[in-house]
């Protein structure tokens, strides 16, 4: 198969834009990117590429994709069986999706579009609302724990195959290897397991014990996500813990300012 000629547009520190730079590297799938600055406005250039100005953008063989979500999936589905070249010739590994015209792999698409929509309905609005609002450390421990409590950990059970067996991978739905699921959550994952180290003080250092009490499955699940090298190479962690440290911080701040003037 000849190797596709990819272009992704794109802001390495974006986290929507960290999903295709980690379903490229599962991939093992060459590419150039093309850097776009998103603190400043689009150029006409690339608005002629993407009229919506935002990124990844995806360029594959000449064919402009858009919508993090939707380039992660149509990469998946493109290169179902990635090729990795070892010291003694060319491997082929597992794609992060089944092939979609298998009824497993319809199944695992549903199940997968299901878990990472009440992620980013419902976990991640909380997540940065904890920063924009300068939550607590109690507050924010509790008000996150209980939205993965009701949200997440129930999504979280592995699948039994035909003979009835429970999948034992580490990843979603018992997979032994990385799927979509966990490429379109990763960014999000490694912003929170950031926030809580002591550099930053985002977040409570208690979250890891009371996230193994109350969601062990999450608790497993997330900690093996971030630390799988196609997850972790996306993280900037400086940029991103200082970065929210000072919008929390800030927030803090003006919630102190408005008490004094009342």
């Amino acid at each position: 198969m000849t190797s596709p000629k990819i272009a992704l547009y794109t802001n390495p520190n974006c986290p929507w834009a960290q999903r295709a730079h980690i379903a490229l590297k599962e991939l093992n799938l060459a590419y150039e990117e093309v850097f776009i600055d998103i603190e400043k406005p689009r150029e006409e250039w690339y608005l002629a590429i993407n009229p919506k100005g935002q990124v990844p953008t995806l360029s594959y063989n000449g064919t402009i994709i858009t919508e993090s979500g939707v380039v992660a999936q149509f990469l998946a589905d493109a290169h179902p069986h990635p090729l990795k070249e070892t010291g003694e010739g060319t491997e082929t590994r597992a794609g992060l999706l089944l092939p979609s015209n298998s009824f497993d792999g319809a199944i695992q698409r549903a199940r997968i579009a299901f878990f990472v929509d009440a992620w980013v309905s419902k976990v991640y609005p909380v997540l940065t609302g904890i920063i924009l609002s300068g939550e607590s450390h109690e507050t924010s421990t509790e008000s996150l724990v209980s939205v993965i409590e009701r949200e997440i950990e129930p999504l979280l059970v592995s699948v039994r195959d035909e003979d009835g067996g429970v999948g034992e991978g580490k990843f979603f739905s018992g997979s032994q290897t990385l799927t979509l699921a966990e490429v379109l959550t990763g960014p999000f994952l490694l912003w929170m397991f950031t926030l809580l180290k002591p550099d930053y003080g985002v977040l409570g250092e208690d979250l890891i014990s009371v996230l193994r009490e109350r969601v062990p499955r999450f608790a497993r699940w997330s900690m093996e996500a971030v630390e799988h090298e196609s997850v972790r190479h996306v993280l900037n962690e400086e940029w991103v813990g200082n970065n929210l440290k000072r919008r929390w911080e800030g927030s803090i701040a003006r919630k102190q300012g408005e008490k004094e003037e009342e």
